[in-house]
């Protein structure tokens, strides 16, 4: 999927980035900021337009747009803008050193993005993370995670999954079966064949994989997997096993759980509504819209607020 569905709102009166800098320049200086000034510009640009934007702005004014922005603004709203300033694979890159920094570390953050992430976003994630920290991606996932979840992502961080549409049937057959031997029963030895088939298979193979894996096997994989492994390990393949089955609905359902309930899981709106923009919102929507039935948009407006509610609105629109 392109980006060509999603560039339709972005070209109203021609792109222009000195006049998109000095609104927003205008919108923080003197007494209050104008918040509606300014999520007026970021939500009807693109990413690759906000990174002008924010070149002019330091050219014009010998300051970093995020450094005024920052003083003037705070909370989710904040947030949010300094999200839609990075590129997503920036964004991702700093969730990441987030995750990993500091004691303790968030595998289910890892697994979030890590694992749904196609080939050429992996790459762009990892050159990020070099030029942003100076670090290596793959070195940092390997002394903060440990046992069978670091095996399954850094394989996962090698971004070699086949990703052509072909489906070969015989192939999807030979890996059913060696998942169904690898799990039933020899678990814990096995886990290699589970690594290499989820990682590496296209997602159109890997559809044809888990059906053949339920004619072989009576149950479908997402139960095997449920009953074979426990922890970020089953997380991690779960993550993997929907994400080819259909990644939208992998997404829908975790902006559903971050707004289900008491109190509302801002960082994960945040940080799907603003990675996804420009792949696969639109796909998202649509599946919020039926798995839920009622539109992802009125299920934000019911659980935000303020300008951080305007922002995300204007994001979804």
């Amino acid at each position: 999927m392109g980006s060509s569905h999603s560039t339709h709102k972005h070209h109203h009166h021609g792109f222009d980035p000195e006049r998109d800098a000095k609104k927003i320049h205008s919108a923080c200086k003197g007494a209050g900021t104008n918040e509606k000034k300014i999520i007026e510009v970021l939500s009807s640009r693109t990413s690759e337009q906000r990174q002008q934007i924010k070149q002019k702005y330091k050219a014009l004014y010998s300051k970093e747009m995020e450094e005024d922005l920052k003083g003037d603004l705070s909370g989710n709203f904040e947030k949010a803008v300094l999200a839609l300033l990075d590129l997503p694979c920036e964004y991702e890159a700093r969730e990441l050193r987030k995750a990993m920094k500091g004691a303790g570390t968030d595998e289910s953050l890892l697994i979030e993005i890590l694992c749904t992430r196609n080939n050429k976003e992996i790459v762009n994630i990892k050159e990020a993370y070099k030029r942003l920290f100076d670090r290596d991606l793959e070195s940092d996932v390997k002394s903060d995670t440990s046992g069978s979840l670091q095996k399954i992502l850094v394989m996962v961080l090698e971004a070699t999954r086949d990703e052509t549409q072909q489906v070969n049937a015989e192939l999807a057959e030979q890996d059913a079966s060696d998942l169904y031997k690898a799990g039933e029963g020899r678990w814990g030895t096995e886990e290699l064949a589970f690594n290499v088939v989820l990682a590496k298979r296209s997602y159109s193979q890997l559809r044809a994989t888990f059906q053949a894996y339920e004619k072989v096997c009576g149950k479908d994989i997402e139960e095997s997997i449920k009953s074979e492994t426990s922890g970020d390990l089953e997380k991690a393949y779960l993550t993997l096993v929907s994400c080819a089955k259909d990644c939208p609905g992998y997404f829908a359902t975790l902006l559903h759980k971050s707004m289900k309930g008491a109190g509302t899981d801002e960082e994960t709106l945040i940080r799907i509504l603003v990675t996804r923009a420009e792949s696969d919102l639109p796909a998202i929507k649509e599946k919020f819209q039926q798995m839920y039935k009622k539109p992802l948009a009125e299920a934000v407006r019911s659980d935000t607020s303020g300008d951080f509610r305007k922002l995300l609105l204007a994001v979804l629109h």
